[in-house]
């Protein structure tokens, strides 16, 4: 019962002390956090990666992935991520469209993850699309613990480490292995063995050291001085990554 009282305090408290319910999806806000260079004066390729707390009380627990990218020249983003309800009838939860990329998730801001900008980031931008369009559960879905978003941030950045990606541990799903119990951890920097998304270790170098229990991550970052806990997420000295307040027109 204790341990159960742990893991659920993180959420509890976010729950209790935020605006994670949110009001009406159909009209929650879906407007763009200028976080993102504008494409239409920002020549160089960028890659970003988004987290935005999910809609209603599950955004107490967890956040949605997603990646967008912008080749050099071009004058358009495109967004890679998973959406569950894509799923109904059949359909891909895998979703490859052009469009903003940083908007709210719902009445959500996002926050960056991961940057990339300039020379090189091409052919990273190509990696991405690759293994994007290989990712082994575009007609499964499971909010918890996965395969869901997360599972498909993270499986993109498996296969390419420079992203260097840390997810947070609100990011539920990312440690989702499928029938695999050991894998290189999103970052590239280190190893985790997980059973199905709920129970296992982590250790790397970008990550740190984290644990999993029922799909809930505790964990500590020695690098960025930081821990990680269940629905509060990450609390550091150092941010991950730290966008300019407003980068549109820059």
């Amino acid at each position: 019962m204790l341990v159960l009282l742990g893991l659920l305090a993180g959420p509890v408290a976010v729950l209790v002390g935020g605006d994670v319910l949110g009001s009406d999806w159909r009209t929650a806000s879906r407007e763009p956090a200028n976080i993102a260079p504008d494409p239409l004066t920002t020549k160089e390729a960028v890659v970003h990666v988004y987290a935005a707390r999910t809609f209603s009380w599950r955004g107490a627990f967890g956040v949605h992935t997603w990646i967008s990218v912008k080749p050099t020249a071009a004058n358009t983003y495109t967004i890679y991520e998973v959406i569950g309800w894509r799923g109904y009838g059949g359909h891909s939860v895998l979703t490859v469209h052009n469009g903003i990329p940083d908007r709210y998730w719902f009445g959500r801001r996002p926050a960056l993850l991961a940057e990339l900008r300039g020379d090189g980031v091409d052919d990273i931008i190509r990696r991405i699309d690759v293994a994007a369009r290989r990712y082994p559960y575009q007609h499964g879905y499971k909010a918890y613990p996965g395969p869901n978003s997360n599972t498909f941030t993270a499986w993109v950045a498996r296969h390419v480490p420079e992203l260097r990606l840390d997810l947070p541990p609100t990011a539920i799903g990312k440690d989702y292995l499928g029938d695999s119990l050991v894998s290189e951890v999103p970052s590239g920097t280190g190893y985790q063995f997980n059973v199905k998304g709920l129970f296992g270790v982590l250790a790397a170098v970008e990550e740190g050291l984290e644990v999993n229990l029922v799909g809930l991550t505790f964990g500590i970052d020695p690098l960025n001085l930081a821990i990680k806990l269940p629905g509060i997420g990450r609390l550091g000295l150092i941010p991950q990554v730290t966008p300019p307040e407003d980068a549109r027109g820059g």
